[in-house]
């Protein structure tokens, strides 16, 4: 299991707070409009999500994506990991499209399913106008749930880190892998934002954390398909969106699209929409 301390759950607890208050002055001001994706639904099944299980959720709004935590292992200069400051955005080699392998020296590749994730990063200030020249620093875990940096027996690793540079549509692509599920959390992917490729070396720059997630049929599928994931089998079992304590006021803005097989991989796509 992946504790989160007190600090971070109490920090997640008054962002889900503020949400809801939000969602409820919307709704007040749309003159009683649902407003789909906010709070817990009475779905029986285990990893039920308020938008249709399987395919994921369009993208296609313009809405301002949650703030969420980034989580004890960010590799984001925010903390330390064996001693020392961890901070992947340091090191020479982190700019890329492939985050399987280490770099800067290591030299661990993460196995699993091939996935690539294209963010597209837009202004909900300026007419849904793409972010051109932002940068998204993207992590996430291993088939196995552990990540590099922290986790035991990766902790000389950085695989499954990379930073990439929005082009002229606002979107950037990760060739990566599908991310394990350890115990307590839905199966994620976190993301920060920065105005510049530039700004990416440090979380003190960063204008946005957040976190994307993957439709649950996608997921059952993977786990089910190879022993990388025979951990993710239980832990994915015993969660669901409704009782993540990162997604369980919603994740209408956050649920990616997914398309492909387990054959040929699996695509992801999600619209970021930031107040830049």
């Amino acid at each position: 299991m992946h504790p989160h301390d007190l600090n971070q759950d109490l920090q997640t607890l008054s962002r889900q707070i503020a949400r809801r208050r939000q969602a409820l002055l919307w709704l007040a001001g749309a003159g009683g409009m649902t407003l789909l994706g906010c709070g817990g639904g009475g779905n029986s099944d285990a990893n039920a999500s308020e938008t249709t299980p399987g395919t994921g959720g369009s993208g296609s709004t313009c809405s301002v994506i949650p703030e969420e935590t980034a989580g004890p292992y960010p590799g984001d200069g925010s903390n330390s990991s064996n001693g020392s400051i961890a901070n992947a955005l340091a090191l020479s080699g982190i700019v890329r499209s492939d985050i399987r392998s280490s770099f800067a020296g290591a030299t661990a590749v993460a196995g699993g399913i091939p996935m690539t994730v294209t963010l597209t990063l837009v202004n909900t200030n300026g007419s849904c106008a793409a972010l051109a020249g932002y940068a998204v620093y993207l992590w996430h875990c291993d088939a196995g749930g552990r990540y590099s940096m922290y986790s035991n027996g990766v902790t000389g690793e950085n695989f499954l880190r990379g930073v990439q540079q929005a082009d002229a549509n606002g979107q950037v692509t990760f060739t990566t892998i599908v991310p394990g599920c350890y115990s307590g959390r839905m199966p994620h992917m976190h993301f920060e934002v920065y105005r510049s490729g530039t700004a990416a070396t440090s979380y003190t720059n960063k204008i946005k954390t957040s976190q994307l997630a993957l439709p649950t049929e996608i997921c059952r599928t993977v786990y089910n398909s190879t022993a990388l994931y025979s951990a993710s089998v239980a832990n994915f079992a015993a969660i669901s969106f409704n009782t993540d304590n990162v997604f369980s006021d919603g994740v209408t803005t956050q649920l990616a699209s997914v398309t492909g097989t387990l054959a040929a991989g699996y695509a992801a796509t999600l619209v970021v929409g930031v107040a830049a």
